[in-house]
């Protein structure tokens, strides 16, 4: 039985292979350098961008593959299933970036070449604008309080008393042991009241906490006693 081996590459041609992948690597670098200059936070990864221009081209590649075949889509399905990615994705945003090149990646693989370009473009200049313009920015300023107090005693109670006379509005969003079992750290969510400074708050919770360090986190401040 003669060995036969058939390449199945003649369902699209070289250039459509060079357009497909070529236009999804123009259009995936584009995303990237719009997600680095909308970029905000000190969480930048080199790493993460590039992964973007190249996800954008495995997907085109993979829908070069699968084509029209109802059964290389469910194939590829299944094998791709069985990857796990341990990084976790730090921000919300991230993921939108994410699915960006996936469809634009789709779009370029599958040949509508002109829906992939629209999109790419209309979206990077939707997050361009909302960028400039500082679009859904919330005006209540937020400060996160850490307090350390003796593990006995009403200290709980007595921080809680400091926070309603200088903060408008407080939760209580954890409370750990530290330190052996010596201290226990108590982290709040505050919103400070109008004129009240953030060393105010500070000097009246060291009064209520014996000594203890006092932590409030303004943005990317920090303020210690």
């Amino acid at each position: 039985m003669p060995f036969d081996v058939q390449d199945l590459s003649g369902t699209f041609s070289v250039g459509d292979i060079a357009i497909a992948l070529s236009l999804s690597f123009v259009l995936s670098a584009m995303i990237a350098w719009v997600y680095r200059f909308t970029h905000r936070n000190i969480s930048y990864s080199q790493s993460y961008v590039q992964t973007l221009v190249i996800l954008g081209m495995l997907i085109a590649l993979i829908m070069l593959v699968v084509g029209s075949n109802i059964a290389r889509a469910f194939a590829l399905v299944g094998a791709l299933s069985v990857v796990r990615f341990r990084n976790a994705i730090k921000e919300t945003r991230d993921v939108g970036f994410i699915f960006l090149v996936m469809g634009v990646g789709m779009a370029a693989g599958t040949r509508f070449y002109t829906l992939a370009i629209v999109a790419a473009v209309t979206i990077s200049l939707i997050i361009v604008v909302m960028y400039r313009f500082n679009w859904f920015a919330s005006n209540v300023q937020r400060q996160v309080v850490k307090v350390q107090v003796p593990p006995d005693g009403n200290y709980p109670q007595l921080v809680q008393d400091v926070l309603i006379a200088h903060t408008s509005e407080f939760e209580l969003v954890s409370i750990e042991s530290i330190r052996g079992g010596a201290l226990t750290e108590l982290m709040y969510t505050v919103r400070l009241k109008k004129g009240t400074e953030p060393g105010r708050l500070i000097a009246a919770l060291g009064e209520r906490t014996g000594g203890q360090r006092v932590t409030v986190l303004t943005g990317y401040d920090q303020t210690d006693l």
